[in-house]
């Protein structure tokens, strides 16, 4: 049976997958990736250290799965995250990720200035996350970066480059850049322009199924892959989950519970507002509508390693916790988490907001603050679905995909704070959804729906009415405490930059 090497480059790891087509997992292998954190808010990886990750993970999945014939290869990697380079192909400088939040200034005065036709052009609205910011930024405290850049290759098309030595992007990656304009089809002088940068830098766009390349001799040496195995342009690593997870129709979400929580689904047209990103989708002509939190399993390894860590620099294991939490009801006995660890995006898009234990007491003990933080990142999740709901988009039911996915508590409390029932795929990340991406691209699979033979629900979680009602109260009172502290988180994070305000 063909089988097929899916590739995704997360927010701290690259994983490898190779996956027949009955959608059976041979074999998964991962290698991290470390983030530097210059200053505060910044968030920046170094490409080089990308492709070490994937030499080290492919050899091992390929070695693990028994060095199988390939009959594709396909990447995701986060959207807006990119690479600049100069005309001898080195890296100018580490890659600003899409979690950073250093373009604030940048980003209000690209509102002021041009946020309507930034929308109207983009289809979404502009926000710390996207890469036109992110270069704004750089043109104005790196002016040198972006002097010596010869190409601008998002993360995912230079690690094919890589592979293949093409350079080029498909639509998924060149709308996150937020310099492409999808009504034309071509990258957008003006964006550019705001950006600070020449359309000449950008590479060409191509379908998201078509053929890039071949893997070339010098990294088949690299990376144990052998030479001349077709390449599949790839797609964003959102999409490559919700394909993986079996997102192929109307009524059905994915959300994802990893560094962030992220809520999806799809769409048939961009919705250009500030709440709800859009990304061209699969088949081509397809959307689908994304929007998420900024910290959702990074917060689950901070509250580890913050409130349940010995002295001595162990910490209780995930599901040690989870036992805890599994001893104290729902609605945490009064206490709240609200996971404004690194500001927050959808629904607030505000940098300045500040996380939060709120209604503390002597009797609130381990499994309280981590039955909270459940509850919290579900109730952002519900701040979320609110937006949706706004946009006359109702889920019969939800996949569930990312490291977080795997506790079958969250699962529940995401159900009952949710209201809509959820469904957990046996396999759903964003490398397994790229191994299907690549049979769709060689014609393995004759459809996008067609993927759906490939797709095993493991598990599900009705929504629990009891727990439901709690929540539905719950809910409201997190919105309150977010009402109620926000002004203070912004005095706090002025503060914090040297900034002080007054009081109101």
């Amino acid at each position: 049976m063909e089988c097929f090497l899916g590739i995704d480059l997360g927010a701290g790891s690259l994983k490898a997958s190779v996956v027949l087509r009955d959608g059976r997992c041979l074999a998964s292998a991962s290698a991290s990736v470390p983030t530097m954190k210059p200053f505060a808010g910044a968030s920046e990886q170094d490409p080089q250290e990308w492709w070490l990750a994937l030499c080290r993970a492919v050899r091992e999945v390929m070695e693990e799965a028994g060095n199988p014939a390939l009959a594709a290869i396909a990447l995701s990697a986060g959207a807006h995250s990119s690479v600049l380079s100069d005309a001898q192909g080195r890296v100018v400088r580490p890659a600003i990720m899409w979690n950073d939040q250093r373009s604030r200034s940048q980003v209000g005065r690209l509102r002021d200035a041009a946020g309507k036709r930034i929308a109207a052009l983009s289809c979404n609205s502009v926000s710390p996350t996207w890469t036109l910011p992110h270069l704004a930024w750089l043109a104005e405290n790196e002016p040198d970066s972006l002097a010596a850049a010869h190409r601008l290759t998002p993360a995912k098309d230079w690690l094919r480059g890589r592979l293949t030595d093409d350079w080029l992007t498909e639509p998924m990656d060149a709308v996150g850049l937020m310099l492409f304009d999808p009504a034309a089809g071509t990258w957008s002088e003006e964006l550019a322009a705001l950006a600070g940068i020449s359309t000449g830098i950008l590479p060409p766009v191509v379908p998201s199924l078509s053929l890039a390349g071949h893997v070339t001799i010098r990294a088949a040496a690299e990376t144990g892959l052998a030479a001349g195995t077709p390449v599949i342009a790839g797609v964003s690593d959102t999409a490559a989950e919700a394909l993986g997870a079996g997102m192929t129709q109307a009524g059905m979400g994915v959300v994802k519970l990893a560094t962030a929580a992220t809520l999806s689904c799809v769409a048939t047209n961009p919705e250009p507002s500030k709440t709800l990103v859009s990304y061209p989708y699969l088949p081509e002509g397809r959307w689908f509508w994304i929007t998420g939190t900024n910290s959702c399993a990074s917060a689950h390894a901070w509250l580890r390693e913050t409130m349940f860590s010995s002295g001595d620099g162990t910490a209780l294991g995930y599901a040690a916790m989870e036992a805890l939490a599994e001893q104290v009801p729902a609605g945490s006995n009064g206490l709240y988490f609200h996971p404004y660890l690194n500001g927050e995006r959808a629904p607030h898009w505000d940098p300045d907001l500040r996380g939060s234990f709120t209604g503390m007491t002597f009797q609130h003990g381990p499994g309280h603050f981590m039955r909270a933080f459940y509850e919290g990142v579900a109730y952002s999740l519900a701040d979320i679905l609110r937006q949706f709901n706004a946009a006359d988009v109702r889920f019969e039911r939800l996949r569930v995909t990312g490291g977080g996915a795997r506790s079958p508590m969250w699962r529940q409390i995401l159900a009952d704070v949710l209201g809509t029932p959820i469904e957990l795929p046996e396999s759903a990340d964003a490398s397994f959804g790229c191994a299907l991406v690549a049979g769709l691209g060689v014609g393995s699979f004759a459809s996008v729906a067609d993927l759906q033979r490939a797709i095993r629900i493991v598990a599900s979680h009705a929504p629990d009415p009891d727990s439901g009602a709690v929540y539905r109260e719950g809910f409201a009172t997190y919105r309150d405490i977010h009402a109620a502290l926000q002004d203070i988180n912004h005095r706090i994070s002025a503060r914090e930059r040297g900034e002080p305000r007054s009081r109101n």
